[in-house]
């Protein structure tokens, strides 16, 4: 079980990565927007509209890399005073319990928005935007299905710490 764990745990982090890169791509395509229009009155619909493209995808994909690192939003100043053995109890029922049912509600209603944007070829309604909006709408029900194997990822790693058989190389500090 180890070996699992660490090899999903690799591909979380190859994931974190990529949104590590979709942050450098938008903070670039910000950048020239901005000289763009400011110093040579240039605007670009496109352009704008490939911002929250990519602000999109790291975001949705930056969901389940934070699930894998533990760096999610809760209630610390409790959680922290807790022993490792409550952390991992709630970390693998907060994970089944709540991320698990509301990743698969969004995974089932975001392929058929996805289909209906690819079926009516849907595009930028704005002269100049992006086309093909399937595309960045196909990024929900692919970041639910990663966002499903980090919850695996969680459950494996808790049910590790419970039973001791954690090994030191899935400490979190070595994180992105």
């Amino acid at each position: 079980m180890n070996s699992v764990v660490k090899l999903i745990g690799k591909f979380i982090d190859g994931v974190g990565h990529l949104c590590s890169v979709l942050m450098m791509l938008m903070i670039l395509n910000v950048f020239y927007d901005v000289i763009m229009r400011y110093f040579f009155n240039e605007v670009s619909i496109g352009m704008q509209e490939l911002e929250w493209h990519l602000f999109a995808a790291m975001f949705m994909f930056g969901i389940g890399y934070t699930l894998k690192t533990d760096g999610h939003v809760r209630v610390d100043v409790f959680y922290d005073n807790f022993s490792p053995r409550v952390k991992a109890y709630i970390n693998l029922f907060g994970a089944l319990l709540f991320v698990l049912p509301v990743t698969f509600l969004i995974l089932y209603y975001s392929w058929d928005y996805t289909l209906e944007a690819y079926e009516m070829g849907e595009g930028s309604a704005d002269p100049g935007g992006l086309p093909h909006r399937f595309i960045i709408r196909g990024v929900i029900p692919v970041s639910s299905v990663f966002l499903i194997v980090c919850v695996l990822y969680v459950v494996l790693e808790q049910l590790q710490r419970l039973t001791g058989n954690t090994p030191s190389s899935t400490d979190h500090k070595d994180a992105i």
